[in-house]
């Protein structure tokens, strides 16, 4: 499927300065300027009578209703206007109906009780409610790939035979015939078979990945990292090379073992005596030999690949001539055994290194005159042997000491006082190599593992008991490490691998799809036989104390394996070293290209410089740096060392390898369809629990350290490294895992004690697409200690079709500033002819199932005093009006341009809270989440209530400190008194000032409506009359609606009017004084003749009162929380509800209100 990219580059926000309109409402924005439409959403289909709206009078001579808003009582007794509140009785001193100090919250007190009301109803807290193109393109920007001959290579030469190379290696020759001799047959049996078991497993969720697509270079980290995704596969990538490399480390560590132990031991630099001397000796000669032939390796592959390619098949010739010579030397044993003696005192084996003379025998009988003839036979089996010449009757036979007696006896004198082991056991010489006949299997099946130190002996031989501990100083041969079964799956896990070669190279494949699968579980099968036939083998035809001899001293130091080769050793000493160093040459040269492949995915930055190299391509600084890792495997100078160290890596990538295969299989993705069909997902399980067990079993704190290192690798990539989208399955798992939790939250309403804040951040962009006020997410964020969903949304004018455009740089716009703040959370832009409209569809549609916004976070608009537009006061007030009817709760931070950035953490002072009535417990949830952020965290927390006159306040007090007490929060708890006192002058100037600003700005927009509709009728009916005065804005629709209501009669003769009349000059006149009568002076004097409406002053009064009281108490609070009373239900109200708002809000520096959803969102149960 194609796929379409859209490119926006929005205008950065820090690049341009910020406006000073801090109006915090969702913005408009067009070519030029377009202002809100202020259509609102209450219902206005029944017209208000007299009691509710403006009163209408008759026009004379028009008879035509013009409205006039003048507060006037009339003379037929009509009562005088009404408040827009609709709890107001008329007539009726409704101050013993509410508290007097509570006004402004009396039309909710059914829904939010007063606090003194609840904490008594709650004194005992238990009426609570619980409440595939993508990405390839760009990494092959500016490479240019030549043109190549095509692909020759069939599955035998271009799969199976370089698997063959890798699986095959030094493991098999120097260490194969130790795990059979210490694990015994059956255990040997059982560490092949779950090792090969484990590649095999793999093979098969290999070859599922490798044919269900182009697998270039890279192999497994490819295959990986696309079905993982880029943090999976560059940490695993990364292992991956880290385990070739020491790979690389442990070969040549293998070639230099062979070489100094079995080709030419005197080519040692150090020497030295002793058990412990001669192994740090050898230690020493492995680092110098093995720096030497890295150096030398290194150079080879610096200098070309070619020529080591070309060796490939030499050392790949070697390998098989050698487990050749294997095979045949096990059949020519059976009748034909190779003559490898073994020299025994007791149970144990001696060293055949200490045999100086030859004789494995404590003295031996030489003639008086021929002392230095050689003597082979013993007498008697016990201690002396018989010359090979014929003895002459006439010469006397004199008894002498061996060497063997010297080491033991410290001395050649045959009275010297000797080990006691030495002089209650006798020397005996077994057979090291049996034969494939002799039945020895039969002693080889169970195992014989040794500690450090411990003398290899044959159980069967008969030996002397309540006898000393062998001393390290006597010739015996000795177990250098101590040996279990784990340890010896974690040495011999490394012969199995390599099965990634016939993936690696699908470039050069004829048909990959069909070569990769086939060649390489042959060749895992093939090894498979080959191990488990040698395990076979060696216990048929050696003998127990040889096969635990891992270096074969007890045969004078020949190669264990060797001893059973046909014709000669030779052959498989020579064979060993060459494909030893040919697998090392290997491992230098595919490692240096994996990390390239990674560095070149741009994946991790710091490894960039590792993506290139010389001009051909070869990677030279990636090549210099496995040198300098496979150097400190050579440092560490043991092969049973290394050897964990690399199967920790290669068992993580097996084990990841079967999770991209079992999760693309489970996921059904629609692009996984592989041609390889022979694979299911539970074997993929099975083979990546097999390797998590091997990883543990061979080595538990390898384990670790390689889960360590790819943990952290993984949260480096996630944090710091670029992004990238390669479809791959941890993707499609977390939308699985998303629709699974998403249909679990669908289930049943959340408790209360899994509420947290779901914010839906409304913010405004300029004409520039800049945010007005940046700071509501600053304060987002420092609520999202409940980490819970975060959306930011904005309203973007205009149509969807022409507006698509801006709706997408809006949406970058707001990512950018999300990721300069730090929220984790979506972005939604939704295009809407009217900023209300907007603001109400996403209200309704943001979320998805139970992931909805349960709080709405919106700023005061600031400037609704000064603006002749009222939209800005309007939008916000009837957005509070949706989220009340959502059952959504609000904030709304007053000057928001006030509160602390996260880079500004308050030192000290008092986060104050004034729970005037309950609403679901919000006003206690978010003092507690903004100190757990850092900018909040040193300030405490004071809880402030009112209490009124008939209240107990020492009680509420009481109260209010047990109920947060169990609530778990810590803070400073008062009870303010407020006292019923006769509204003061002020409260009444400050009501009667409020009603006339509103009446004449409402005077002021009708004066404007009425001049736009004169012009409309000039426009009509051609005038000769030309009036200057018309304004251009466009008409306001609430308004208009106002006009409607109050004269319900006007449209029909409005349109009348407009059929009948003949304007002239004289009618003009007289209508535009009709319609301007409010303006006159007279006009004027009616207006100020206004009495204050009783509703209006009751509830100034809550408002100045408590005003007074809060900036009495917190005015030097960093911030302050209040409840946020209702809108009127009335909308005939709203410019007084914004005025009541002002007043109450007064003198405070930083406020949030806060206005719950009418729910629970905090409990004190556990």
């Amino acid at each position: 499927m194609a796929s379409v990219r859209f490119t926006v580059t929005p205008t950065k926000a820090e690049d341009l300065p910020g406006l000073p309109d801090t109006s915090p409402e969702i913005g408009s924005r067009s070519g030029t300027h377009v202002r809100f439409g202020s259509r609102e959403s209450v219902s206005r289909s029944e017209p208000h009578s007299d009691a509710s709206g403006g009163l209408t009078t008759t026009a004379g001579g028009g008879g035509t209703e013009i409205p006039c808003h003048s507060n006037m009582e009339q003379g037929d007794g009509n009562s005088k206007i009404s408040s827009v509140y609709i709890n107001n009785s008329h007539g009726v001193d409704d101050d013993d109906l509410y508290d007097r100090n509570l006004a402004l919250f009396e039309e909710e007190m059914d829904t939010r009780p007063k606090v003194s009301s609840l904490l008594s109803r709650l004194a005992n807290y238990t009426n609570l409610t619980q409440g595939a193109k993508e990405h390839e393109e760009a990494e092959s920007i500016g490479e240019k790939k030549k043109v190549s001959k095509s692909p020759q290579m069939g599955t035998f030469m271009g799969v199976y035979l370089p698997c063959l190379q890798n699986i095959f290696g030094v493991i098999l020759f120097l260490r194969l015939t130790w795990v059979v001799g210490t694990a015994g047959v059956l255990q040997g049996l059982c560490i092949v078979f779950i090792c090969c078991c484990c590649t095999l497993l793999t093979a098969i969720s290999m070859s599922a990945i490798a044919t269900n697509g182009v697998v270039p270079a890279g192999g497994s980290y490819f295959m990986i990292s696309r079905s993982l995704g880029p943090e999976f596969g560059g940490a695993v990538g990364l292992c991956f090379y880290l385990g070739t490399t020491f790979a690389g480390a442990m070969y040549i560590l293998g070639a230099i073992e062979i070489l100094l132990m079995y080709m030419a031991p005197d080519a040692a630099i150090f020497a030295a005596k002793g058990l412990e001397g001669e192994a740090a000796a050898m230690l020493n000669n492995m680092r110098v030999y093995g720096s030497i032939c890295l150096l030398l390796m290194s150079l080879l592959v610096f200098v070309g690949v070619k020529y080591v390619n070309k060796l490939a098949s030499v050392f790949l010739a070697c390998v098989i001539v050698s487990i050749v010579s294997i095979y045949v030397g096990a059949l020519v044993s059976t009748f034909k055994p190779p003559n490898f003696p073994v020299c025994m005192l007791g149970n144990r084996t001696i060293n055949g290194h200490d045999l100086v003379d030859d004789h494995c025998a404590k003295t031996v009988l030489l003639p008086a005159e021929k002392e230095d003839a050689n003597v082979t036979l013993p007498i008697d089996g016990n201690t002396t042997a018989f010359p090979t010449f014929e003895p002459d009757p006439s010469s006397a036979l004199m008894e002498k000491t061996t060497y063997l007696w010297s080491r033991y006896c410290q001395s050649t004198d045959l009275n010297a006082s000797c080990d006691d082991y030495f002089s209650t056991n006798n020397f005996s010489s077994i057979d090291g190599i049996p034969g494939l006949a002799s039945g020895i299997i039969a002693d080889n099946l169970w195992s014989s593992y040794l500690s450090k130190g411990d003398v290899v002996e044959k159980s069967l031989l008969s030996s002397s008991h309540g006898v000393h501990l062998a001393s390290t100083q006597q010739p015996y041969v000795f177990a250098d490490i101590t040996t279990s079964f784990t340890l010896l799956v974690g040495i011999f896990f490394p012969s199995v691998t390599g099965i990634m070669a016939g993936s690696n190279r699908s470039g050069d494949l004829k048909d990959a799809q069909r070569s990769i699968p086939i060649g390489t579980i042959l060749a895992i099968l093939t090894t498979s036989v080959v191990y488990l036939s040698s395990v076979l083998l060696f216990g048929a035809c050696i003998d127990g104390v040889v096969l635990r001899d891992k270096f074969g001293d007890s045969v004078k130091g020949n190669l264990v394996v060797g001893t059973l080769a046909w014709p000669t050793p030779w052959v498989i000493v020579v064979g060993s070293f060459f494909s030893t160093c040919g697998a090392g040459l290997q491992s230098l040269t595919g490692a240096p290209r994996l990390l390239q492949a990674i560095a070149k995915d741009n994946i991790i930055p710091f490894l960039q410089v590792f993506g290139h190299g010389k001009a051909n391509g070869e990677p030279t600084w990636a090549l210099l740096l496995t040198a300098l890792i496979a150097e400190l495997g050579i440092l560490i100078a043991s092969l049973d060392l290394v050897a964990p160290i690399l199967t920790m890596f290669f068992l993580m990538c097996y084990l990841f390898v079967n999770l991209a295969c079992a999760l693309q299989t489970l996921l059904r993705t629609p692009n996984w369809r592989p041609r390889f069909s022979f694979y299911h997902w539970s074997l993929s399980f099975l083979g990546m629990t097999i390797c998590l067990a091997l990883m543990f079993i061979s080595s538990w704190y390898y384990a670790i350290v390689a889960m360590v290192i790819a943990s952290m690798i993984y949260k480096y990539i996630e944090y710091h490294g670029a992004e990238k989208e390669w479809g791959d399955g941890i993707r499609g798992l977390s939308l699985s895992a998303a629709r699974y939790a998403l249909l679990r939250l669908e289930e049943g309403p959340p408790h209360t004690k899994n509420w947290r804040p779901q914010l839906l951040v409304l913010l405004k962009l300029d004409e520039d697409l800049h945010i007005k006020s940046p700071r509501l997410l600053t304060l987002a964020s420092q609520l999202k200690a409940g980490k819970g969903l975060t959306i930011v949304g904005t309203v973007v004018p205009g149509n969807f079709l022409q507006s698509y455009g801006d709706a997408l740089a809006a949406e970058q716009t707001l990512k950018h500033l999300m990721d300069k703040e730090r929220v984790k959370g979506f972005c939604q832009c939704i295009v809407a002819q009217k900023a209300r409209e907007g603001i109400s569809h996403m209200i309704q549609s943001s979320g998805l199932g139970g992931m909805k916004p349960n709080t709405v976070v919106m700023g005061w608009p600031h400037t609704w005093r000064q603006s002749e537009d009222p939209q800005s006061w309007k939008t916000f007030i009837h957005t509070v009006r949706v989220t009340t009817a959502a059952h959504l709760a609000l904030l709304v931070p007053k000057n928001i341009s006030l509160f602390p950035s996260n880079s500004e953490p308050c030192a000290d002072g008092h986060i104050d809270v004034w729970w005037i009535v309950h609403d679901g417990g919000m006003l206690m949830l978010l003092p507690f989440l903004l100190h757990q952020h850092k900018v909040w965290r040193k300030c405490g927390m004071r809880i402030f209530t009112v209490a009124q006159m008939e209240d107990n306040s020492i009680q509420m007090k009481k109260d209010l400190a047990t109920f947060l007490y169990h609530l778990r929060i810590e803070a400073e708890v008062e009870v303010v008194e407020m006292h019923d006192s006769d509204i003061s002058a002020y409260t009444y100037e400050r009501t009667l000032m409020m009603e006339q600003r509103s009446e004449m700005l409402r005077q002021m927009r009708l004066s404007k409506s009425d001049r736009e509709r004169e012009a409309q009728l000039v426009k009509d009916r051609n005038s000769m009359l030309r009036l200057t005065s018309i304004g251009s804005d466009d008409e306001d629709d609430t308004d208009a609606g106002e006009r409607d209501r109050a004269a319900p009669g006007d449209g029909s003769s409005e349109r009348h009017r407009r059929i009948q009349m003949t304007w002239t000059k004289e009618k003009a006149a007289q209508y535009r004084a009709t319609h301007s009568g409010c303006s006159t002076p007279e006009g004027f004097r009616d207006m100020l003749s206004i009495r204050p409406d009783h509703s209006n002053v009751r509830r100034m009064h809550t408002a100045v009162k408590l005003n007074e009281v809060i900036v009495n108490k917190s005015h030097d609070a960093r911030v302050v929380l209040l409840n946020m009373p209702g809108p009127p239900k009335n909308p005939d109200g709203d410019e007084n509800y914004m005025e009541f708002l002002e007043v109450l809000t007064e003198g405070l520096e930083r406020v949030l209100l806060v206005r719950g959803g009418g729910s629970e969102v905090i409990t004190i149960y556990s």
